[in-house]
Formats: structure tokens, sequence, C-alpha cells
């Protein structure tokens, strides 16, 4: 049985979506959870359902995009907890334009390659040299059906996903010798705001597209449970002999608890030279 019980866990896009619903859970497990948002508004609502549910968490307003803030974020839930952070979950992002990348504006460009990749780089440049000094850490960042394969419509949200799955294969080598572990978690079809976006959209994001936003709207998608166990085992000691991989809840990831890791299991798929 895992246990959080006071492990403080720092979580970016806290305040909506997959990053709130990641938060509750761990504070459901008795985690002490630093909340990250820009939003006051969401940070607020997710703080309550917390609080009312009997969990401990901190509010603190700050984007992922400025290195200074989250900076300063860490070293408040360092502050707070009287501990330094354990784990980190990079969960911010936005999709950003839907639709032909010819017809995209290069503004929105800049402000999603911020978002989803700068702001998993400076989440993590703040929470590593505690977790370096102290040799114990785990960082866990959302990434999504993009970094498998192309996604068409979507271009820039699968580069930025495909870019920030080699960051953790690259960085992983980097830490390993510091007992810290990264990975990425594919979290599945799940009804959050992106959904919406996606159905708003109509044509601009294909018929396949469409049609998958649909069924996730109608469904709910992917169990939240099952992205809370696969969370949980990568943020655990269970997890330890595993770094650099890109897991999907739907994988058969229960396998990894026991027996060694294939050096081409659940890597970035590339394709290989002749």
């Amino acid at each position: 049985m895992l246990s959080f019980n006071g492990v403080p866990v720092l979580v970016t896009g806290a305040g909506r979506g997959i990053g709130k619903r990641l938060s509750i859970g761990f504070a459901a497990e008795g985690a002490r959870v630093a909340l990250i948002a820009r939003s006051k508004a969401e940070l607020d609502l997710c703080h309550l359902e917390i609080e009312h549910a009997g969990g401990s968490a901190l509010r603190v307003r700050a984007d992922v995009c400025d290195f200074e803030q989250m900076n300063a974020a860490v070293e408040r839930a360092r502050v707070h907890f009287n501990r330094g952070v354990q784990v980190l979950i990079c969960a911010a992002a936005m999709q950003g334009p839907i639709g032909p990348f010819v017809d995209t504006p290069p503004k929105i460009w800049n402000d999603l390659l911020q978002t989803n990749l700068i702001g998993v780089l400076n989440a993590c440049r703040a929470v590593l040299p505690q977790m370096i000094e102290r040799r114990s850490g785990k960082i866990i960042v959302l990434a999504c059906g993009g970094a498998f394969s192309p996604r068409p419509n979507f271009a820039i949200y699968s580069a930025t996903k495909a870019a920030v799955a080699r960051f953790v294969e690259s960085l992983a080598e980097e830490v390993r010798d510091s007992n810290v572990q990264i990975n990425c978690i594919s979290p599945g079809d799940t009804y959050t705001h992106m959904t919406d976006q996606i159905l708003a959209a109509g044509d601009r994001a294909g018929w396949r597209e469409s049609e998958h936003a649909e069924q996730t709207r109608l469904t709910g998608g992917t169990p939240h449970q099952k992205q809370m166990d696969l969370a949980m085992f990568l943020a655990s000691e269970e997890s330890n002999h595993i770094s650099g991989r890109l897991v999907g809840v739907m994988d058969e990831w229960k396998k990894l608890k026991h027996g060694t890791v294939k050096p081409d299991l659940y890597t970035l798929r590339r394709v290989q030279r002749a």
C-alpha cells in the first residue's frame, strides 16, 4: 500500500483539468499539496475542495512561464511545509490553435512553447537543486498522444509534447546518479476544457479528432483512478528503478513494478536508421 502521508507535492496547472484532479487525488492520499496556477479563482476552488475533503493544500499564484515566479513558489512551498518538494507534477499546458499550421498566427506559437515546454523547464529547474542535494525526488510530466504519433491540425501542440518527452529522457540521465527520477505520463482521453475547444473548432480539428472528442465528452474518457494509480506509482519509491520513460495509463505499466526495465521500453519512439 503506497503512503503519501505528509509528502510535499507541487502541482503546476492545478486549477483545472488533470492537474486539478491529481492535486485532489494526492491530497486525499495525505500529501501536502502546493497548488500552482495563474487563475486565483480556479486556485481558490481547488483549495476549497481539498480542504472540505479534509486535505491540506497551499495556494500559490504563479506563471510557469516565469522562472523567478516558479523559483519563489518552490521556496514558499519549502518554507510552508518545512521540507523540500518531494514530488513535482507538471500539468500546466495549453492546447493552442486548432487547424492547419499555415493558418496559425506566429504569436500563438510562442505562447504555446512558453507554457508547454519552457514552463516544464522552469518548474524542473526550480525543484531540482533541492532534490539533488537531498538525493531524493520524483518528477512527473504530462505528455499526450501527440508525443507518440502525428496529430494533424494540432502540429504545434504535438511538437511541444514530443519535445517535453525527449527533455525528460535526457534529463533523466543527468540526474540518475542523484537518485532523482523523472518520467512522462500520457493520461489518456479525459474530458477537460481542451475537449470543449476541439468540439468548438468543428471542421478545423478534423473529423477524427471531433468524433474522438465527442466520445470523450459522452463517456468522460479515462477514469480518474487509472491516472492516479499510475501517478502514485511513479511518485513512490516503488518506481525508483524507472526514469526517462513515457508511460500511458492504458499501457501494461504494472509489469514495471517487478524485474528489470528493457532499454527501449516506453521510450520516445523514433524512426530507426537502416
